[in-house]
């Protein structure tokens, strides 16, 4: 019989939320351990999911011996620091997404997680949604053709109310901002389907510039994070893509991805606003016909579904990882996609800082600091 992995998941926000009740229904993941700042709320929360230990301290909580995993569901400010801990107790990692402040820490931790044979997956979750699955094999079949467009709009309202409290989100220097929630996303997907970019170009706006913090008496703070993005690609074939992102857009579109080529056209697309993996359909046309909705296989559909849709695609990158650790294999997404995503993520504040167009280096050159 297969071993039982133990696993740590230290942030109870995003943490609790999904990654808990994600490794609670993998058959082979059972949650042993459980981290918060604050010991009270760390223990409130083993109490409610039923895990038998809590901690406030990163050591202790990395050293259980009953932890094989540690999923990290921190702020991204704290993710470096604690992954170089995890790796230092020998345990294997699950990271949320941005992995950390900038490529070289993600470089960094690629490196150290290789030399010491570790399985370390980010959770890039859109590749094991079903539709987005269907979408990369109508590209493989080549059904557009050769590519002349990819578009991205990304816009939703998550932060257009300017009463929305001001906390760690509203700090650029702490990985706050849109670019970094969902724009690691869309440059993972965008690597994922049409392989690596050779030129970016941003713009990074901030159109709400301060919030109340509810922790200083509801008194003002200003916000340096971006909360819109405006990015343009151009991939190593030549393509554009247009990438488009916002978190303050009142009735904003949702999500979708277009490409158009030469033998016909897909559009992927949610109009959810309130859950961002619930909702997605594709649709196709060739010869200048109609676009038509394509059906979802049973093949690729999820065997359950949640009411917090992100739950699902979660346990699919879980199951990704307990794959690799048993194989010793590394299969993406892992820390290369991480640290391919944070890179893009890094060269778009570049962009906009110096408001120029960047060639973006091969990543087997970055990683191997060639760049």
């Amino acid at each position: 019989m297969a071993k039982q992995l133990g696993v740590a998941v230290i942030g109870t926000g995003f943490g609790q939320q999904v990654h808990i009740p994600a490794f609670h229904e993998h058959p082979r993941t059972r949650v042993v351990a459980v981290y918060n700042r604050n010991i009270e709320v760390a223990r409130q929360v083993a109490a409610k999911h039923n895990i038998p230990h809590a901690f406030d301290d990163i050591e202790a909580i990395c050293s259980c011996p009953e932890v094989d995993i540690v999923s990290i569901a921190t702020p991204p400010f704290l993710r470096y620091e604690i992954a170089k801990t995890a790796l230092r107790y020998d345990k294997h990692l699950f990271l949320e997404k941005p992995v950390n402040l900038n490529a070289y820490e993600t470089r960094e931790l690629y490196h150290l997680a290789n030399r010491q044979g570790k399985a370390a997956v980010v959770d890039f979750e859109f590749r094991f949604v079903p539709h987005w699955q269907l979408l990369r094999q109508y590209l493989e079949m080549g059904y557009v053709g050769d590519i002349r467009l990819v578009k991205v709009d990304w816009l939703v309202p998550s932060r257009a109310n300017p009463q929305r409290p001001w906390d760690w989100y509203s700090i650029k220097e702490k990985g706050g901002g849109v670019l970094g929630a969902i724009g690691s996303h869309a440059f993972d997907y965008i690597y994922w389907l049409f392989g690596e970019i050779a030129t970016i170009s941003a713009y990074l706006g901030n159109a709400i510039k301060k919030r109340p913090d509810p922790l200083a008496n509801n008194q003002y703070k200003p916000v340096t994070a971006d909360d819109i993005c405006l990015i343009t690609l151009e991939l190593k074939s030549g393509t554009p893509v247009q990438v488009n992102l916002s978190s303050v857009t009142y009735q904003g579109r949702g999500h979708w991805l277009e490409m158009y080529g030469d033998k016909g056209t897909l559009v992927l697309g949610s109009s959810n606003l309130k859950d961002y993996i619930h909702g997605f359909k594709l649709f196709a046309s060739q010869n200048g016909q109609p676009l038509t909705e394509i059906p979802l296989p049973l093949s690729l559909a999820f065997p359950k579904t949640y009411e917090d849709g992100r739950i699902a695609p979660v346990i699919r990158v879980i199951d990704q990882l307990v794959s690799n650790i048993d194989h010793g294999q590394s299969s993406p997404p892992t820390l290369r996609e991480g640290v391919y995503s944070q890179l893009l993520m890094d060269l778009t504040h570049q962009s906009h800082h110096q408001k120029a167009r960047l060639k973006v280096p091969p990543l087997e050159d970055f990683l191997a600091g060639r760049e």
